[in-house]
């Protein structure tokens, strides 16, 4: 498949390798400008934003949700036919304070009111780590699950094909307006589940509680770096506290 990809931190880059080494024809683009790609270390071909949407069949975005409505001129010159997928997740701390977000609305839907296209939801409730590192044969024992949203049946299809073929089971999460479930501070986010777990994790979620979990969960690391002086977690560290306080 031909994929372009919008963003090349963490997760747009792994995604990139991913797909390169499955065989996929990948464009990866910054959105800032292709000369912040320079020097890193990337699969695929690096090119400008406006070609990043060329002849492609999915676009994946991966950037902070924050940014999203700058490239809505970019998203307009799309074809309906082209997948969108979203792979961000709110964090104030990081993103400013988003009010409509903050007062209950879905974060993929904010970001599709501001992309002005349908889009679906995938990549956001798995750690960067455990999307490198942790993917594994269908018949696995323990293999992790990754939860996908959207609206189009058919494009969710798409998108949950893909997620298996690097490595991951997949559960159908429901409709965008039901994605909330695997937002930061909920039981399905980042914390490592198989395919059953996951299906219990979402259902289990409690949208009013998830903003509350969330930050306490950074609290929670903001405390531990003050008293270790360290600015790195374990991987382990990060996914023990998450199962820790999003199941409280």
């Amino acid at each position: 498949m031909r994929f372009g990809i919008i963003g090349a931190g963490p997760i747009g880059s792994i995604i990139s390798k991913k797909l390169v080494k499955s065989g996929h024809d990948v464009k990866i683009a910054d959105a800032r400008g292709i000369e912040r790609l320079d020097g890193k270390e990337l699969a695929g071909r690096t090119v400008r934003v406006e070609d990043a949407i060329k002849n492609i069949e999915v676009l994946i975005i991966s950037l902070p949700i924050k940014a999203l409505p700058s490239i809505r001129n970019i998203i307009d010159q799309i074809g309906e036919e082209v997948i969108i997928v979203d792979t961000s997740n709110y964090y104030p701390y990081r993103d400013g304070i988003i009010e409509e977000i903050e007062n209950g609305m879905v974060e993929s839907i904010w970001v599709s009111n501001h992309l002005g296209r349908p889009v679906i939801k995938a990549f956001n409730n798995l750690l960067a780590y455990t999307l490198e590192n942790e993917g594994t044969a269908e018949d696995s024992s323990g293999r992790v699950a990754m939860a996908v949203a959207g609206n189009d049946p058919s494009q969710k299809q798409v998108v949950m094909d893909l997620v298996f073929e690097l490595g991951f089971d997949v559960v159908d999460s429901g409709s965008l307006n039901d994605s909330w479930r695997q937002q930061p501070g909920t039981p399905a986010y980042c914390t490592e589940l198989t395919k059953d777990e996951l299906t219990k994790a979402l259902k289990k979620a409690i949208k009013e509680n998830a903003p509350l979990l969330r930050d306490k969960v950074m609290e929670r690391f903001a405390k531990l770096f003050a008293e270790k002086n360290e600015v790195e977690f374990s991987h382990k560290d990060i996914v023990n506290i998450n199962r820790e306080i999003y199941n409280s």
